[in-house]
Protein backbone atom coordinates (compact mmCIF):
# COMPACT_ATOMS: atom_id res chain seq x y z
CA UNK A 1 0.00 0.00 0.00
CA UNK A 2 3.23 2.13 0.71
CA UNK A 3 4.38 1.99 -3.14
CA UNK A 4 1.03 2.52 -4.25
CA UNK A 5 0.58 6.11 -2.41
CA UNK A 6 4.32 7.06 -3.40
CA UNK A 7 3.23 5.93 -6.85
CA UNK A 8 -0.08 7.77 -6.95
CA UNK A 9 1.93 10.89 -5.58
CA UNK A 10 4.35 11.20 -8.07
CA UNK A 11 2.20 11.19 -10.74
CA UNK A 12 -0.67 12.80 -10.11
CA UNK A 13 -0.59 14.68 -6.70
CA UNK A 14 2.81 16.31 -6.59
CA UNK A 15 3.20 15.90 -10.63
CA UNK A 16 6.94 17.31 -10.79
CA UNK A 17 6.19 19.57 -14.29
CA UNK A 18 2.49 20.57 -13.19
CA UNK A 19 3.03 20.78 -9.53
CA UNK A 20 6.46 21.17 -8.64
CA UNK A 21 7.43 23.20 -12.15
CA UNK A 22 10.52 21.05 -12.56
CA UNK A 23 11.28 20.43 -15.85
CA UNK A 24 9.48 23.24 -17.76
CA UNK A 25 11.71 23.99 -20.37
CA UNK A 26 11.74 20.58 -22.08
CA UNK A 27 7.50 20.86 -21.25
CA UNK A 28 6.86 24.05 -23.71
CA UNK A 29 9.71 22.98 -25.70
CA UNK A 30 9.25 19.52 -26.76
CA UNK A 31 5.78 19.27 -26.66
CA UNK A 32 4.67 20.44 -30.13
CA UNK A 33 4.20 17.05 -31.42
CA UNK A 34 2.87 13.44 -29.46
CA UNK A 35 5.87 11.59 -30.48
CA UNK A 36 8.61 14.29 -29.97
CA UNK A 37 6.99 14.39 -26.08
CA UNK A 38 6.94 10.87 -25.99
CA UNK A 39 10.48 10.20 -26.93
CA UNK A 40 11.59 13.32 -24.45
CA UNK A 41 9.63 11.37 -21.78
CA UNK A 42 10.92 7.54 -22.40
CA UNK A 43 14.43 9.17 -22.29
CA UNK A 44 13.08 10.99 -19.13
CA UNK A 45 12.22 7.74 -17.28
CA UNK A 46 15.58 6.06 -18.14
CA UNK A 47 18.13 8.55 -17.54
CA UNK A 48 15.77 9.86 -14.13
CA UNK A 49 15.53 6.38 -13.09
CA UNK A 50 19.52 5.07 -13.22
CA UNK A 51 20.74 8.56 -11.94
CA UNK A 52 18.74 8.58 -9.15
CA UNK A 53 20.14 5.01 -8.12
CA UNK A 54 23.29 6.13 -8.69
CA UNK A 55 22.78 9.70 -6.62
CA UNK A 56 20.67 8.07 -4.35
CA UNK A 57 24.00 5.28 -4.19
CA UNK A 58 26.71 7.98 -3.47
CA UNK A 59 24.73 10.22 -1.56
CA UNK A 60 24.21 7.32 1.37
CA UNK A 61 27.73 5.53 1.27
CA UNK A 62 30.46 8.66 0.05
CA UNK A 63 29.25 12.17 0.93
CA UNK A 64 26.96 11.43 4.11
CA UNK A 65 29.53 9.60 6.00
CA UNK A 66 32.25 11.58 5.09
CA UNK A 67 30.27 14.83 6.33
CA UNK A 68 30.78 16.10 2.93
CA UNK A 69 27.02 17.05 2.31
CA UNK A 70 27.80 20.52 1.09
CA UNK A 71 28.88 18.75 -2.05
CA UNK A 72 25.59 17.01 -3.22
CA UNK A 73 24.68 19.64 -5.65
CA UNK A 74 28.01 19.76 -7.96
CA UNK A 75 28.12 15.45 -7.30
CA UNK A 76 24.84 15.18 -9.08
CA UNK A 77 25.35 17.43 -11.74
CA UNK A 78 28.53 15.85 -12.17
CA UNK A 79 27.07 12.28 -12.03
CA UNK A 80 24.08 13.25 -14.64
CA UNK A 81 26.23 14.77 -17.11
CA UNK A 82 28.73 11.70 -17.17
CA UNK A 83 25.94 8.91 -16.98
CA UNK A 84 24.25 10.59 -19.68
CA UNK A 85 27.45 10.41 -22.01
CA UNK A 86 28.19 6.94 -21.40
CA UNK A 87 24.42 5.86 -21.99
CA UNK A 88 24.66 8.22 -25.34
CA UNK A 89 28.06 6.19 -26.60
CA UNK A 90 26.66 2.38 -25.02
CA UNK A 91 23.77 3.17 -27.24
CA UNK A 92 25.48 4.37 -29.91
CA UNK A 93 27.43 1.01 -29.80
CA UNK A 94 24.94 -1.66 -28.93
CA UNK A 95 21.84 -0.20 -30.10
CA UNK A 96 22.20 2.43 -33.16
CA UNK A 97 18.50 2.27 -33.61
CA UNK A 98 17.42 3.25 -30.09
CA UNK A 99 20.05 6.17 -30.57
CA UNK A 100 18.63 7.35 -33.34
CA UNK A 101 15.10 6.89 -31.89
CA UNK A 102 16.44 9.06 -28.68
CA UNK A 103 18.02 11.28 -31.38
CA UNK A 104 18.32 14.98 -29.57
CA UNK A 105 16.82 14.03 -26.60
CA UNK A 106 19.66 12.21 -24.70
CA UNK A 107 21.92 15.70 -24.47
CA UNK A 108 18.75 17.56 -23.55
CA UNK A 109 17.97 15.68 -20.37
CA UNK A 110 22.10 16.61 -18.97
CA UNK A 111 20.22 20.32 -18.78
CA UNK A 112 16.30 18.93 -17.49
CA UNK A 113 16.50 19.92 -14.22
CA UNK A 114 14.03 17.47 -13.09
CA UNK A 115 16.55 15.56 -13.22
CA UNK A 116 17.94 17.05 -10.78
CA UNK A 117 15.46 18.34 -8.59
CA UNK A 118 14.04 14.43 -8.51
CA UNK A 119 17.49 13.36 -7.09
CA UNK A 120 17.77 16.12 -4.23
CA UNK A 121 14.46 15.23 -3.44
CA UNK A 122 14.80 11.66 -3.22
CA UNK A 123 17.76 12.35 -1.02
CA UNK A 124 15.45 14.40 1.16
CA UNK A 125 12.55 12.42 1.17
CA UNK A 126 13.84 8.58 1.00
CA UNK A 127 17.44 8.38 2.39
CA UNK A 128 16.75 5.47 3.59
CA UNK A 129 15.11 3.48 1.33
CA UNK A 130 16.51 2.89 -2.05
CA UNK A 131 13.74 0.78 -3.41
CA UNK A 132 11.43 4.05 -2.24
CA UNK A 133 13.85 6.00 -4.06
CA UNK A 134 13.27 3.96 -7.64
CA UNK A 135 9.83 3.68 -7.28
CA UNK A 136 9.44 7.38 -6.22
CA UNK A 137 12.00 8.47 -9.22
CA UNK A 138 10.39 6.14 -11.83
CA UNK A 139 6.40 7.43 -10.85
CA UNK A 140 8.05 10.81 -11.00
CA UNK A 141 9.32 10.21 -14.27
CA UNK A 142 6.16 8.38 -15.89
CA UNK A 143 4.60 12.01 -14.35
CA UNK A 144 6.38 13.65 -16.44
CA UNK A 145 5.62 11.67 -19.36
CA UNK A 146 1.89 11.59 -18.63
CA UNK A 147 2.26 15.54 -18.55
CA UNK A 148 4.09 16.49 -21.65
CA UNK A 149 2.32 13.70 -23.55
CA UNK A 150 -1.22 15.12 -22.67
CA UNK A 151 0.11 19.23 -23.32
CA UNK A 152 1.34 17.88 -26.63
CA UNK A 153 -1.46 16.09 -27.79
CA UNK A 154 -3.49 19.37 -26.23
CA UNK A 155 -0.95 21.44 -28.56
CA UNK A 156 -1.57 19.38 -31.74
CA UNK A 157 -5.47 20.07 -30.88
CA UNK A 158 -4.72 24.13 -31.13
CA UNK A 159 -3.02 23.76 -34.16
CA UNK A 160 -6.55 22.91 -35.79
CA UNK A 161 -8.78 25.38 -34.77
CA UNK A 162 -8.66 29.27 -34.89
CA UNK A 163 -6.88 30.99 -31.98
CA UNK A 164 -7.35 34.56 -32.27
CA UNK A 165 -3.75 36.41 -33.23
CA UNK A 166 -2.95 38.07 -30.02
CA UNK A 167 -3.50 34.25 -28.23
CA UNK A 168 -1.56 32.56 -30.88
CA UNK A 169 1.96 30.88 -29.77
CA UNK A 170 3.32 31.12 -26.27
CA UNK A 171 0.12 33.03 -24.60
CA UNK A 172 -2.24 30.54 -25.18
CA UNK A 173 0.37 27.70 -24.20
CA UNK A 174 0.82 28.85 -21.34
CA UNK A 175 -3.04 29.38 -20.74
CA UNK A 176 -3.15 25.80 -21.45
CA UNK A 177 -0.53 24.97 -18.99
CA UNK A 178 -2.53 26.55 -16.23
CA UNK A 179 -5.69 24.88 -17.17
CA UNK A 180 -4.10 20.95 -16.93
CA UNK A 181 -2.06 22.50 -14.05
CA UNK A 182 -5.85 23.27 -12.58
CA UNK A 183 -6.70 19.57 -13.81
CA UNK A 184 -4.32 17.90 -11.92
CA UNK A 185 -5.04 19.64 -8.45
CA UNK A 186 -8.75 17.90 -8.56
CA UNK A 187 -6.17 15.08 -7.31
CA UNK A 188 -4.96 16.76 -4.66
CA UNK A 189 -7.13 14.82 -2.23
CA UNK A 190 -6.37 11.38 -3.31
CA UNK A 191 -3.80 10.45 -1.51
Amino acid sequence: MEYIIIIIGAVLVNNIILSQFLGICPFFGVSSKINTALGMGVAVIFVMTLATLVTSLINKYVLMPFNLNFLQTITFILIIAALVQMVEIILKKISPSLYQALGIFLPLITTNCAVLGVAILVTQKFADSITQSVVYTVASAVGFTLAIVIFAGLREQMDLVDIPKGMQGVPIALITAGILALAFMGFANLV
